[in-house]
């Protein structure tokens, strides 16, 4: 592999990060051209936000369904990461598109470049851990492990704020 000057170059040579994102983005051209980043973190942005939203539909499903069955107890613990998942939810789709100033190439290291993709794959990933963590809530409705399962969905969803928050840390600190 030659040597390449660009840093994103640098960066973009890591296929199976950038190619893990865009396995979530069909049409995903990819943050390395310089043109169509603002796009790209659009519809990256669109896509989590999508995804999220899912899940919290699910989790709002069932604080329904806990209310039908009585289990009113829970509605509140529920509602938690509820909180959570909508207050990612409503700061991704909130956020300013693109990386104009942030990703210039002469701003912007390999490094922290490196770092952006990783949280956004992380951010990816994390939908199908917390839709198995609702998966598990609802399975869990009616035994004693609900109350487990619904701490381990807040926690995840506590997780993806704080992805979202390091990703944010490193972009400020360039």
């Amino acid at each position: 592999m030659s040597e390449n000057p660009d840093p994103l170059g640098k960066v973009t040579e890591s296929k199976d990060l950038l190619g893990k994102i865009r396995g979530f983005l069909s049409g995903f051209v990819g943050y390395v051209d310089r043109d169509q980043r603002r796009e790209a973190d659009k519809l990256l942005r669109e896509t989590i936000a999508q995804r999220y939203e899912e899940q919290w539909g699910r989790i709002s499903g069932l604080q329904r369904r806990l209310i039908s069955e009585g289990l009113l107890e829970y509605v509140d613990d529920m509602e938690a990461a509820a909180i959570k998942l909508r207050a990612f939810i409503d700061r991704i789709k909130g956020a300013s598109y693109g990386y104009a100033g942030f990703f210039d190439h002469v701003r912007i290291g390999s490094e922290e470049l490196q770092k952006i993709y990783e949280f956004d794959a992380a951010l990816l990933d994390s939908v199908t851990r917390v839709g198995s963590a609702v998966d598990n809530v609802e399975a869990s409705i009616g035994t004693d492990g609900l109350p487990a399962a619904i701490r381990n969905l807040v926690n995840l969803s506590q997780e993806v704020i704080d992805i979202y928050n390091r990703r944010d840390e490193t972009l400020m600190s360039v």
